[in-house]
Protein backbone atom coordinates (compact mmCIF):
# COMPACT_ATOMS: atom_id res chain seq x y z
CA UNK A 1 0.00 0.00 0.00
CA UNK A 2 1.63 3.29 -1.19
CA UNK A 3 -0.20 5.31 2.49
CA UNK A 4 -1.85 3.67 5.34
CA UNK A 5 -4.73 5.78 7.28
CA UNK A 6 -4.17 6.28 10.92
CA UNK A 7 -7.27 7.43 13.00
CA UNK A 8 -7.38 10.49 14.92
CA UNK A 9 -8.18 11.42 18.34
CA UNK A 10 -11.67 10.93 17.48
CA UNK A 11 -13.89 8.92 14.67
CA UNK A 12 -13.65 11.61 12.35
CA UNK A 13 -10.82 12.27 9.48
CA UNK A 14 -7.94 10.41 8.69
CA UNK A 15 -4.13 10.72 9.33
CA UNK A 16 -2.33 10.01 6.25
CA UNK A 17 1.28 8.26 6.75
CA UNK A 18 3.92 6.27 4.68
CA UNK A 19 3.07 8.72 1.66
CA UNK A 20 5.94 9.25 -0.51
CA UNK A 21 5.16 13.05 -1.61
CA UNK A 22 9.14 13.13 -3.25
CA UNK A 23 7.59 11.65 -6.43
CA UNK A 24 4.43 11.96 -8.81
CA UNK A 25 1.89 10.16 -7.43
CA UNK A 26 0.50 7.94 -9.35
CA UNK A 27 -3.30 7.20 -10.67
CA UNK A 28 -3.88 4.63 -8.48
CA UNK A 29 -2.21 6.53 -5.12
CA UNK A 30 -4.45 9.30 -5.97
CA UNK A 31 -7.31 7.37 -6.43
CA UNK A 32 -7.12 6.01 -3.62
CA UNK A 33 -6.25 9.29 -1.71
CA UNK A 34 -9.51 10.85 -2.99
CA UNK A 35 -11.77 7.60 -1.48
CA UNK A 36 -10.15 7.88 1.66
CA UNK A 37 -11.33 12.01 1.60
CA UNK A 38 -14.78 11.37 0.25
CA UNK A 39 -14.96 8.49 3.16
CA UNK A 40 -13.34 10.29 6.36
CA UNK A 41 -14.41 13.71 5.23
CA UNK A 42 -11.19 15.35 6.14
CA UNK A 43 -7.19 14.21 5.31
CA UNK A 44 -4.49 15.55 7.91
CA UNK A 45 -0.88 15.30 6.46
CA UNK A 46 2.16 15.80 9.17
CA UNK A 47 5.05 17.03 8.27
CA UNK A 48 4.53 17.01 4.12
CA UNK A 49 7.44 19.31 3.70
CA UNK A 50 8.03 23.04 1.91
CA UNK A 51 7.46 22.36 -1.31
CA UNK A 52 4.62 24.41 -2.69
CA UNK A 53 4.99 22.09 -5.67
CA UNK A 54 4.04 18.91 -3.21
CA UNK A 55 1.54 20.83 -1.89
CA UNK A 56 -0.11 21.70 -5.70
CA UNK A 57 0.65 17.46 -6.89
CA UNK A 58 -1.16 16.34 -3.47
CA UNK A 59 -4.48 18.77 -4.41
CA UNK A 60 -4.72 17.67 -7.60
CA UNK A 61 -5.60 14.24 -6.80
CA UNK A 62 -8.98 15.73 -5.11
CA UNK A 63 -10.17 17.52 -8.36
CA UNK A 64 -9.52 20.86 -10.42
CA UNK A 65 -8.14 23.60 -8.76
CA UNK A 66 -9.49 26.74 -8.59
CA UNK A 67 -7.18 30.25 -7.96
CA UNK A 68 -8.48 33.35 -5.55
CA UNK A 69 -10.56 35.47 -7.52
CA UNK A 70 -8.49 38.35 -6.17
CA UNK A 71 -5.20 38.49 -7.62
CA UNK A 72 -3.37 40.07 -4.65
CA UNK A 73 -3.87 37.21 -2.79
CA UNK A 74 -2.55 34.47 -5.23
CA UNK A 75 1.35 33.35 -4.87
CA UNK A 76 4.07 35.06 -6.56
CA UNK A 77 5.32 32.15 -8.10
CA UNK A 78 2.42 29.81 -8.35
CA UNK A 79 -1.13 31.36 -9.51
CA UNK A 80 -3.18 28.54 -8.24
CA UNK A 81 -1.82 28.91 -4.72
CA UNK A 82 -3.39 31.07 -2.24
CA UNK A 83 -0.86 33.17 0.16
CA UNK A 84 -2.70 33.90 3.08
CA UNK A 85 -0.29 35.79 5.96
CA UNK A 86 0.00 39.06 8.26
CA UNK A 87 3.83 39.14 7.91
CA UNK A 88 2.73 42.49 6.43
CA UNK A 89 0.14 43.64 8.53
CA UNK A 90 -3.06 42.46 9.13
CA UNK A 91 -5.35 41.17 5.95
CA UNK A 92 -8.96 40.70 7.74
CA UNK A 93 -10.94 42.47 10.84
CA UNK A 94 -8.99 42.55 14.49
CA UNK A 95 -11.48 41.74 17.65
CA UNK A 96 -10.69 42.77 21.47
CA UNK A 97 -11.46 39.38 23.19
CA UNK A 98 -10.61 39.86 26.55
CA UNK A 99 -8.09 42.38 26.08
CA UNK A 100 -6.32 40.88 24.09
CA UNK A 101 -6.25 41.81 20.37
CA UNK A 102 -6.96 38.57 17.74
CA UNK A 103 -6.39 38.31 14.27
CA UNK A 104 -7.99 35.68 11.76
CA UNK A 105 -10.80 34.63 13.79
CA UNK A 106 -13.51 32.78 11.53
CA UNK A 107 -16.04 30.75 13.14
CA UNK A 108 -17.58 27.49 11.81
CA UNK A 109 -18.63 27.57 8.40
CA UNK A 110 -17.94 25.95 5.14
CA UNK A 111 -16.28 27.84 2.15
CA UNK A 112 -18.87 30.02 0.01
CA UNK A 113 -22.23 29.07 1.99
CA UNK A 114 -23.64 32.13 0.71
CA UNK A 115 -22.60 30.68 -3.30
CA UNK A 116 -25.28 28.79 -5.35
CA UNK A 117 -22.09 26.14 -6.03
CA UNK A 118 -19.67 26.42 -2.87
CA UNK A 119 -15.89 24.91 -3.89
CA UNK A 120 -16.06 21.21 -3.07
CA UNK A 121 -13.15 21.32 -0.51
CA UNK A 122 -10.09 22.85 0.17
CA UNK A 123 -5.68 22.35 1.53
CA UNK A 124 -4.34 24.42 3.93
CA UNK A 125 -0.50 23.84 4.40
CA UNK A 126 0.89 25.75 7.50
CA UNK A 127 4.14 27.63 6.22
CA UNK A 128 4.86 29.17 9.72
CA UNK A 129 2.57 28.58 12.58
CA UNK A 130 1.62 31.57 14.77
CA UNK A 131 3.35 30.91 18.71
CA UNK A 132 0.42 31.28 20.22
CA UNK A 133 -3.31 30.34 18.75
CA UNK A 134 -4.17 29.83 15.76
CA UNK A 135 -5.65 26.29 15.59
CA UNK A 136 -7.99 25.10 12.80
CA UNK A 137 -11.17 22.82 13.57
CA UNK A 138 -13.40 21.01 11.52
CA UNK A 139 -17.06 19.50 12.21
CA UNK A 140 -18.38 16.55 10.12
CA UNK A 141 -21.85 17.14 9.37
CA UNK A 142 -22.49 13.78 8.05
CA UNK A 143 -22.34 12.25 11.27
CA UNK A 144 -24.02 14.85 12.90
CA UNK A 145 -27.08 14.52 10.60
CA UNK A 146 -26.93 10.56 11.37
CA UNK A 147 -27.22 10.95 15.09
CA UNK A 148 -30.04 13.31 14.78
CA UNK A 149 -33.81 11.37 16.26
CA UNK A 150 -35.88 10.81 13.44
CA UNK A 151 -38.81 13.35 14.20
CA UNK A 152 -35.77 15.76 14.07
CA UNK A 153 -34.57 14.46 10.73
CA UNK A 154 -38.75 13.94 9.56
CA UNK A 155 -38.91 18.35 10.74
CA UNK A 156 -36.40 19.33 8.18
CA UNK A 157 -36.38 17.47 5.58
CA UNK A 158 -37.54 19.63 3.12
CA UNK A 159 -36.70 23.13 4.98
CA UNK A 160 -34.55 25.23 2.90
CA UNK A 161 -32.59 28.13 4.82
CA UNK A 162 -31.61 31.35 3.68
CA UNK A 163 -27.70 32.26 3.88
CA UNK A 164 -25.82 35.25 3.20
CA UNK A 165 -22.64 36.67 2.68
CA UNK A 166 -20.72 38.13 6.52
CA UNK A 167 -18.36 40.72 7.03
CA UNK A 168 -17.69 40.50 10.08
CA UNK A 169 -18.28 38.39 13.57
CA UNK A 170 -20.96 41.13 14.15
CA UNK A 171 -22.87 40.58 11.81
CA UNK A 172 -23.77 36.86 12.83
CA UNK A 173 -27.37 36.29 14.08
CA UNK A 174 -25.78 32.71 15.70
CA UNK A 175 -23.57 31.01 17.93
CA UNK A 176 -21.93 35.06 17.96
CA UNK A 177 -18.59 34.93 19.70
CA UNK A 178 -18.74 38.46 20.60
CA UNK A 179 -15.73 40.24 20.67
CA UNK A 180 -15.25 43.53 19.69
CA UNK A 181 -14.39 44.98 16.95
CA UNK A 182 -11.11 47.12 16.33
CA UNK A 183 -10.98 47.87 12.42
CA UNK A 184 -13.39 49.58 10.13
CA UNK A 185 -15.52 47.40 8.30
CA UNK A 186 -14.93 47.13 4.22
CA UNK A 187 -16.56 48.73 1.85
CA UNK A 188 -15.55 47.41 -1.04
CA UNK A 189 -16.90 43.61 -1.18
CA UNK A 190 -19.49 42.87 -4.09
CA UNK A 191 -22.85 42.04 -3.79
CA UNK A 192 -23.38 38.75 -3.28
CA UNK A 193 -27.73 38.46 -3.17
CA UNK A 194 -29.36 35.96 -0.89
CA UNK A 195 -29.09 31.87 -1.24
CA UNK A 196 -31.20 29.51 -0.02
CA UNK A 197 -29.99 26.33 0.57
CA UNK A 198 -31.89 23.19 1.88
CA UNK A 199 -30.81 22.33 5.58
CA UNK A 200 -30.42 18.45 4.77
CA UNK A 201 -27.68 18.05 1.39
CA UNK A 202 -27.40 14.60 -0.62
CA UNK A 203 -23.96 14.52 -0.98
CA UNK A 204 -23.71 14.18 -4.73
CA UNK A 205 -20.56 11.90 -4.65
CA UNK A 206 -21.52 9.98 -1.38
CA UNK A 207 -25.18 9.94 -1.16
CA UNK A 208 -24.73 10.34 2.55
CA UNK A 209 -27.03 13.30 3.98
CA UNK A 210 -25.83 16.17 5.46
CA UNK A 211 -27.05 18.59 7.93
CA UNK A 212 -26.25 21.77 6.00
CA UNK A 213 -25.61 24.72 8.94
CA UNK A 214 -22.97 26.69 8.27
CA UNK A 215 -23.06 28.83 11.55
CA UNK A 216 -21.20 31.94 9.96
CA UNK A 217 -23.64 32.83 7.04
CA UNK A 218 -27.29 31.10 8.18
CA UNK A 219 -29.60 33.68 8.59
CA UNK A 220 -33.38 32.15 9.00
CA UNK A 221 -35.96 29.53 7.67
CA UNK A 222 -37.29 29.84 4.49
CA UNK A 223 -41.23 30.60 5.01
CA UNK A 224 -41.18 29.83 8.67
CA UNK A 225 -42.19 32.18 11.18
CA UNK A 226 -38.63 34.03 12.44
CA UNK A 227 -39.09 32.84 16.29
CA UNK A 228 -39.96 29.53 15.39
CA UNK A 229 -37.02 29.31 12.71
CA UNK A 230 -34.91 31.00 14.71
CA UNK A 231 -35.31 28.24 17.49
CA UNK A 232 -34.72 25.43 15.16
CA UNK A 233 -31.57 26.72 14.17
CA UNK A 234 -30.45 27.04 17.66
CA UNK A 235 -31.20 23.61 18.69
CA UNK A 236 -29.52 22.21 15.69
CA UNK A 237 -26.61 24.46 15.99
CA UNK A 238 -26.48 22.75 19.75
CA UNK A 239 -26.30 19.76 18.22
CA UNK A 240 -23.17 19.79 15.66
CA UNK A 241 -21.01 21.57 17.85
CA UNK A 242 -20.68 18.88 20.61
CA UNK A 243 -17.26 17.99 20.79
CA UNK A 244 -17.63 14.41 19.73
CA UNK A 245 -18.10 15.84 15.60
CA UNK A 246 -14.84 17.98 15.50
CA UNK A 247 -11.43 17.27 15.56
CA UNK A 248 -8.83 20.32 16.64
CA UNK A 249 -5.95 21.08 14.93
CA UNK A 250 -2.28 22.07 17.05
CA UNK A 251 -0.44 23.18 13.96
CA UNK A 252 2.95 22.39 13.43
CA UNK A 253 4.86 23.69 10.33
CA UNK A 254 4.35 21.64 7.20
CA UNK A 255 1.29 20.12 8.39
CA UNK A 256 -1.35 19.83 5.93
CA UNK A 257 -5.16 19.26 6.05
CA UNK A 258 -7.65 18.61 3.26
CA UNK A 259 -10.95 18.79 3.74
CA UNK A 260 -14.45 18.04 1.86
CA UNK A 261 -16.47 20.81 2.04
CA UNK A 262 -19.51 19.97 1.61
CA UNK A 263 -19.72 17.43 4.25
CA UNK A 264 -17.75 19.54 7.17
CA UNK A 265 -17.27 22.90 8.90
CA UNK A 266 -14.19 24.19 9.28
CA UNK A 267 -13.26 27.39 12.01
CA UNK A 268 -10.35 29.07 12.54
CA UNK A 269 -9.82 29.94 16.22
CA UNK A 270 -7.29 33.14 15.28
CA UNK A 271 -4.51 34.26 17.11
CA UNK A 272 -2.31 37.30 18.41
CA UNK A 273 -2.24 40.05 15.85
CA UNK A 274 1.31 40.56 16.45
CA UNK A 275 2.46 36.86 15.86
CA UNK A 276 3.33 36.07 12.48
CA UNK A 277 1.26 33.34 10.61
CA UNK A 278 1.73 32.07 7.44
CA UNK A 279 -0.56 29.96 5.07
CA UNK A 280 -0.18 28.07 1.72
CA UNK A 281 -4.03 27.38 0.60
CA UNK A 282 -5.13 25.81 -2.71
CA UNK A 283 -9.09 25.26 -3.55
CA UNK A 284 -11.15 22.74 -5.10
CA UNK A 285 -13.61 23.59 -7.46
CA UNK A 286 -17.02 22.95 -6.89
CA UNK A 287 -19.22 21.86 -9.94
CA UNK A 288 -22.35 20.97 -8.46
CA UNK A 289 -24.75 23.65 -7.47
CA UNK A 290 -26.35 23.21 -3.63
CA UNK A 291 -28.64 26.30 -3.23
CA UNK A 292 -30.19 28.87 -5.47
CA UNK A 293 -29.95 32.81 -5.88
CA UNK A 294 -32.98 34.24 -4.51
CA UNK A 295 -33.35 36.89 -6.90
CA UNK A 296 -33.34 34.28 -9.56
CA UNK A 297 -35.57 31.97 -7.66
CA UNK A 298 -37.61 35.32 -7.58
CA UNK A 299 -38.60 34.31 -3.60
Amino acid sequence: MAFQLKPLSLPIGREVTELNVLRDIEQSVAEGLRAAWLEHGFLVFRRIGTSPEVQLRLSRCFGELEPHSIPVFRHPDYSDLILLTNESGPTGPIYDFDGEHIHGRIPWHADGAYLPTPNSGALLRMVRKAQKGGQTGWLDLAMAYDELDSATKDQIATLEAVYLFRAGLEEMRFNNPGGTRLTPRQENYPHFPPVLNPLVWVHPETGRRVLNISTLNIDHIHNMPRAQGDALIERLIAHILQPRFQYIHDWENNDMVVWDNRRTLHAAFGHPVDHIRIVHRTTIKGTIPMGRVMEEAGE
